[in-house]
């Protein structure tokens, strides 16, 4: 039996386990960034606007390119660039250290994300290959790396610098560029997973319908959802220290405890969309988030954590899940799909930080996470726009069920209609 077909029923775990552990090196880069702002500042004597302006630069390198890196692998098949992600991601970082003048550090940071950038549509897509009938499971899988990733990098980073100063970024390369050699050497091994090629190049197969509609309001779902995520992650230790009068340390504790609940509900988010629909795993969510968060604001210190976990874990379950939906929506296009809904939606919900930042300064932080509470019925209401399931949830497991394009719902096709391959 090959490697591709004996994956049809569940998740190929040694495939899964390159993808979601060159996941998170690739997202150590991008979480380190924001820990050498600091560094940066006290070194280098830049502003804190200048700073903000090295984080907005990676937002934009590693988010709002993706979309162009998965129009090409749409087009071509270019798997090589998941070992790039890595490196470059790793390259960028340890030359931030190295940089003499601002406007090289800001290149540094540009060429860290484009590695982050270059990664994700070509990972999504394998890791949807591998994921055989259990997608949302595997892609959950995939996701928790990222979610770690991007938490290591503080963790990886911050040690280093004290050690060694700004140059300390240089040991980034280790651990990142022996991850890209891993995924070269595998390179082989996933290929086999994807069989839509020839001369390396898509073969033009089966005419998939593609759902714009209900993709682009997913898109918008996500978007608003991304608001939600970085509203916390920006804030919480902020309220701790001047609404709850506590220590950076707790502060920075309820942080943790966020992203960790996060990383546990990415696995069981995905889970429990394969068991009970994409949908209703997003509308629970939607529902949980405002008066998860509200909860948060009547506690204390202490219950805080508590409520910041939970908040987290309920707001990143769904992650690998619109992932899933995305390129189910979008079956021909998977690269595309994967640029839009891990890039370009949550970059503009990134950007959409200083806006929750401004009402912080005009009414104070209280408002900023009584709006962070309202945000989700927005999102809810763009998410009861969906169709109930996404075409291959319609099909169902077997794979001799598929869309009917010109129809008004997913309908069994025909016997003998060839299979989705999406």
């Amino acid at each position: 039996m090959s490697t591709a077909a004996s994956t049809n029923a569940g998740v190929d775990r040694r495939a899964m386990a390159v993808l979601s552990t060159g996941h998170m090196f690739t997202d150590i880069a991008q979480g380190s960034i924001p820990a050498l702002l600091p560094f940066l500042i006290a070194d280098d004597h830049i502003s804190i606007a200048a700073a903000s302006a090295l984080v907005l630069a990676a937002t934009i390198s590693s988010s709002v390119v993706q979309p162009l890196f998965g129009y090409m692998s749409d087009r071509v098949s270019l798997p090589w660039l998941m070992p790039l992600g890595p490196a470059l991601g790793g390259l960028g970082v340890a030359l931030v250290g190295f940089a003499p003048n601002y406007a090289l550090t800001f290149a540094a940071v540009l060429l860290s994300g484009l590695g982050v950038a270059a990664f994700h549509p070509e990972g999504s897509r394998f890791a949807n290959y591998v994921s055989g009938a259990r997608r949302a499971s595997g892609m959950s899988r995939f996701s928790v790396g990222g979610n770690v990733g991007f938490a290591l990098g503080p963790v990886l980073v911050t040690p280093l610098l004290l050690a060694f100063g700004l140059h300390g970024t240089a040991f980034v390369i280790i651990p990142t560029w022996l991850m890209s050699a891993v995924l070269l050497r595998e390179l082989p091994r996933l290929k086999t997973f994807r069989r839509d090629l020839v001369g390396g190049r898509v073969a033009p197969g089966e005419q998939h319908h593609e759902a714009w509609g209900p993709f682009i309001r997913l898109a918008g779902v996500i978007a608003l959802r991304s608001f939600v995520y970085f509203g916390m992650v920006t804030f919480i230790p902020l309220y701790y220290v001047q609404v709850l009068h506590s220590s950076k340390a707790l502060g920075n504790g309820a942080l943790t405890a966020m992203l960790l609940g996060g990383a546990a509900g990415t696995l069981t988010g995905g889970p429990l969309a394969d068991r009970f629909g994409r949908r209703t795993v997003l509308v629970g969510s939607m529902c949980a988030i405002p008066p998860l968060v509200v909860g948060f604001l009547l506690s204390g210190p202490v219950l805080g954590v508590v409520f910041a976990a939970l908040a987290g874990a309920v707001t990143i379950a769904t992650f690998a899940v619109t992932i899933v939906m995305g390129q189910e929506y979008l079956p021909g296009r998977l690269g595309i799909s994967a640029g839009v809904t891990i890039g370009l939606s949550i970059g503009l919900g990134g950007v959409g930080t200083p806006l929750l930042g401004l009402l912080g300064d005009a009414a104070g932080l209280r408002a900023v996470f009584e709006a962070v509470a309202i945000l989700p019925l927005s999102a809810l209401a763009l998410t009861l726009t969906l169709p109930r399931q996404t075409p291959r949830e319609s099909a169902g497991a077997p794979p001799a069920q598929t869309l009917r394009p010109g129809r008004a719902a997913w309908e069994p096709a025909r016997a003998g209609s060839p299979p989705p391959t999406a």
